[in-house]
C-alpha cells in the first residue's frame, strides 16, 4: 500500500496560444489505504488525471508521488500500480485462470506462487468455479471480476479503476459496487476510482474529488460534499435530484444564490407559492416539480416527499418552506459557498 500525492498537476495538449489545458493545477493527498473516487461529468478530465497517475499520459507540469517517490518520469510498469478499465480486455482464447495468471507468468513468477495468488484472488472474488471457463462463458459482471482478479494477483501498491462498471446494467452495477467495497475492506489497497455516476461516487468513496472543466471543485467525504457543497457546481452535480439553486429567494441580497435540497423543503400553510407541474412516483418517495413565479421571472423548484405524505394535484398551488438550518448560500459571481449567512448582516 502507498499514499498518492498530487502537487499542482497540469495537463495541456499543444503549445503556445493554441494549447488546450484539460487539467488545471490539481493538488490532493490520498492517504495510504484510502478509497478515493474522482467524479465529474463526461469530458471534465477525470480519466486524464487517472491516466497521469498511471503513467499512460505525460504530465505537463506539477508532480505526482506514489509512496513518497516522485513518478513523473517513470514508466507504468515501474510505478507498482494495477489498473482496471471500462473494457475488460480479457484474452478470449485463455481460461479465467490463464487470464489472471498471465501478467505473473510474463514476470517469471514461480508457478506455485502464481497458482497460490490466483486461487486466493478467485476465492475473494467468488470465481473459483469458473477458473477453467473462457470469457465468453461468463456474464458481464463475472468478466469484470476476472479483470479485477488480474489486478489483485499483482499485489500492487495502488489500484486505479477507470469507469469499470460502465458496461454493466443497473442491477449488476449495484452488485459489483458491493463486491468492490468488500474487496477494499479485505485488501486495504490505496484506490483511485473514476466515474461520472454520482451514485457510485457517494456509495464507494471514503473521500471524493469533484472535477469540473479540469479543476478540482471539492475534495471531501461524501457527507461533506453533500451537506456542505463548496460551489454551485458541486451542489447541482451531487444529489439526485440536484439542489434547488434560486437566484431570487425571498429576503436574499442581490448577487446571492440560495440553495436548498428537495428533501429540506416542507409543505406548509404559507411560504413560497409553487404551481405544481409534475409529480414523479419513485416507490417510497415522490418528487414534486413546481414553478415559483416572482417579480424577476420564474424558477423551477423540486420537492421530495416520502410515501404516505400529501401528494398535491398537478395544476394546484402549494406553499413550501425551507428548513432554516438546511439553507445554503453561494456567491452568484464566483459560484463559491458563503460560510456566513448573508441575511444575518442586513
Amino acid at each position: 500500500m502507498a499514499s498518492i500525492t498530487l502537487k499542482n498537476v497540469v495537463k495541456r495538449y499543444g503549445t503556445g496560444k493554441t494549447a488546450n489545458q484539460v487539467i488545471n493545477g490539481v493538488t490532493a493527498d490520498i492517504l495510504t489505504g484510502e478509497f478515493v473516487v474522482i467524479v465529474g461529468p463526461s469530458g471534465c478530465g477525470k480519466s486524464t488525471l487517472l491516466r497521469m497517475v498511471a503513467g499512460l499520459e505525460e504530465i505537463s507540469s506539477g508532480e505526482i508521488s506514489i509512496g513518497g517517490r516522485v513518478v513523473n518520469n517513470l514508466e507504468p510498469s515501474e510505478r507498482d500500480i494495477a489498473m482496471v478499465f471500462q473494457n475488460y480486455a480479457l484474452y478470449p482464447h485463455m481460461s479465467v485462470f490463464e487470464n489472471m495468471a498471465y501478467g505473473l507468468k510474463i514476470a517469471k513468477v514461480p508457478l506455485e506462487e502464481i497458482k497460490a495468488r490466483v486461487d486466493k484472488a478467485a476465492k475473494i472474488l467468488e470465481l473459483g468455479p469458473f477458473l477453467n471457463r473462457k470469457p465468453r462463458e461468463l456474464s458481464g459482471g463475472q468478466r469484470q471480476r476476472v479483470a479485477m482478479g488480474r489486478a489483485i494477483v499483482r499485489h500492487p501498491k495502488v489500484f486505479l479503476f477507470d469507469e469499470p462498471l460502465s458496461n454493466l446494467d443497473a442491477k449488476l452495477r449495484a452488485q459489483t459496487r458491493i463486491e468492490i467495497q468488500k474487496l477494499h475492506r479485505e485488501l486495504g489497497i490505496t484506490s483511485l476510482f473514476v466515474t461520472h455516476d454520482q451514485v457510485e461516487a457517494m456509495t464507494l468513496a471514503q473521500r471524493m474529488i469533484v472535477i469540473n472543466l479540469g479543476a478540482m471543485e471539492q475534495f471531501g467525504t461524501p457527507e461533506e460534499v453533500y451537506n456542505r457543497p463548496a460551489t454551485t457546481f458541486v451542489a447541482s452535480f451531487i444529489g439526485s435530484p440536484p439542489m434547488n439553486l434560486l437566484k431570487n429567494a425571498p429576503g436574499a441580497k442581490p448577487g446571492i444564490i440560495t440553495g436548498v435540497r428537495p428533501e429540506h423543503l416542507d409543505i406548509t400553510e404559507s411560504g413560497w407559492a409553487l404551481r405544481v407541474e409534475t409529480v414523479e412516483m419513485l416507490g417510497a418517495e415522490r418528487l414534486v416539480y413546481g414553478r415559483w413565479t416572482h417579480g424577476s421571472g420564474d424558477e423551477l423548484v423540486i420537492l421530495r416527499t416520502e410515501e404516505g405524505h400529501f401528494v398535491p394535484a398537478i395544476g394546484s398551488t402549494i406553499h413550501v418552506t425551507p428548513r432554516a438550518d438546511k439553507i445554503h448560500y453561494f456567491d452568484a459571481g464566483t459560484g463559491k459557498r458563503l460560510e456566513a449567512n448573508p441575511l444575518e448582516k442586513q
